[in-house]
């Protein structure tokens, strides 16, 4: 009979996702009390650094919008309704990028870590560059995190249109019992290096979706005790691209040509508070209100160039609010939806009366650049950004600061530091860093690496860089 076994299967499943709740609470709760307790010390004019604060709470904030984005990664591949980009990414320096991410984790660890490209590599190829980027930053991240010592090597071979995508480690490798699983959502490994399995369990059932929705496959070969290698093909187009491309442009500070106004609509007004200062901060002239009733009779008042509709109002829908405004006032008014539920993005059936949909939170550059692509402006900048290069192969990983070389002034903090890691203590961890970069100023690498794992929040691996200082 198969209703055993597919009872068995569904019992399995729900025990899985019970494990991954458990640890999700944690994963939620260590930012959140950054969040929480950053925002106290500045309620009550504490003296802490509202630059520094400000940065541990955005970083926070990632860390929950990649778990939430996660968590939808996998809804919408489930329902089938991931849409992929058609980007033209330039190769070389996009795998420069992912390389120079993970070279400083690699070193922290003594592990060697390798870009090899083979074949004939094309400047530019066109694919969607957020989820490849995903796909790697999983599997590289994956294989320094599990590997103890040795070394991982990511490989890039290109023949034709067709790239294959090898990331190998010298890890403790995985038992053919497991291959399987490991690509199942809630499922996670055991971290041979020593630190436990830390994550939300997505990363390889995502990075399995991504694979197949970018047209390519993934396999896996494993020798326990010897290592693992993930290989993923898929197709990459070459793209011609005259001139290449320009480079990276710097901080946006305002526009050229007249005056432009917008109007923002939210019954959130913390958002609209923020919505104000940042396009006023850039020269717009900008009204906030919090309903569409507002909304319209300002609309008949005066003119605005760009409406920014939250989606969900208190007392009407942003769809019916968009449709009023695009009847009254045509396509003269360009019409912007926001939304912190990426099913909405469709709108209800019929002619769409949006011009944009822009799934919520926003990263302000996201938005400022949709502005300005939606009303023709051409934005002022502080200056140019060099265009990041790396190199086409990482070094061999150097020798951190050492115990020895630590000054005697910084070891009262490297014990404090031990302390508040073994403890979770996440704003003490981040005070114990700052403290220990000011004794310690020619350990600038270390302190990379310490503050690269709080990013992650992986107290294990910054046990483990502490480890022999």
């Amino acid at each position: 009979m198969d209703v055993p076994r597919e009872l068995a299967a569904a019992v399995a499943a729900n025990a899985a996702k019970s494990r991954y709740l458990a640890t999700l609470s944690h994963e939620i709760r260590s930012p959140l009390n950054v969040i929480y307790g950053y925002a106290q010390l500045i309620e009550h004019g504490s003296c802490v650094d509202s630059v520094e604060a400000s940065r541990v709470i955005r970083r926070s904030c990632e860390h929950l919008i990649d778990l939430v984005e996660g968590l939808l990664d996998i809804s919408q591949v489930e329902n089938g309704v991931t849409r992929v980009a058609r980007d033209v990414v330039r190769l070389p320096a996009f795998l420069d990028q992912i390389a120079e991410m993970f070279i400083p984790d690699a070193r922290a660890k003594g592990l060697a870590f390798d870009l090899v490209t083979e074949g004939n590599v094309p400047e530019f190829v066109r694919t969607d560059q957020k989820r490849l980027r995903q796909v790697l930053i999983n599997l590289v991240g994956n294989a320094i995190k599990y590997t103890g010592e040795g070394s991982v090597t990511l490989r890039v071979r290109c023949a034709g249109e067709v790239a294959q995508i090898e990331v190998r480690d010298t890890g403790p490798g995985i038992a053919a019992a497991d291959r399987e699983r490991i690509f199942s959502p809630f499922e996670r490994g055991v971290d041979g290096g020593g630190g436990g399995a830390n994550g939300f369990g997505l990363g390889l059932a995502i990075t399995q979706a991504m694979v197949h929705i970018l047209g390519g496959d993934i396999a896996l070969d494993s020798t326990p005790g010897e290592g693992s290698c993930f290989r993923v093909r898929l197709m990459l187009p070459r793209v011609s691209v005259d001139g290449g491309v320009a480079p990276r442009a710097a901080r946006i500070i305002g526009y050229a040509g007249p005056r432009r106004s917008i109007l923002a609509v939210d019954d959130d007004v913390r958002q609209l508070a923020f919505l104000r200062q940042a396009l006023t901060d850039l020269g717009f002239e900008v009204a906030a209100v919090p309903d569409g009733e507002a909304a319209i009779a300002l609309c008949a008042a005066q003119d605005f160039d760009l409406a920014l509709l939250d989606i969900r109002l208190e007392r009407e829908s942003g769809w019916d609010l968009a449709a009023a405004l695009r009847r009254a006032h045509g396509t003269g008014l360009r019409i912007v939806m926001l939304s912190a539920n990426a099913h909405e993005q469709h709108g209800p059936p019929g002619e769409p009366a949006h011009d944009l949909f822009l799934l919520k939170p926003v990263e302000l550059g996201a938005m400022i650049d949709a502005i300005g692509r939606q009303l023709g402006i051409a934005w002022q900048r502080e200056a140019r950004a060099t265009e990041l290069t790396g190199k086409r192969t990482a070094p061999a990983p150097e020798a951190t600061t050492t115990d020895a070389a630590m000054p005697e002034a910084a070891r009262v903090h490297l014990d404090a530091l031990r302390d508040s890691v073994r403890t979770g203590h996440v704003r003490a961890v981040e005070a114990g860093i700052k403290a220990l970069a000011e004794a310690a100023p020619d350990a600038g690498p270390l302190i990379d690496a310490l503050y690269r794992c709080l990013d992650r929040f992986d107290m294990p691996a910054l046990a483990r860089r502490l480890e022999g200082l």
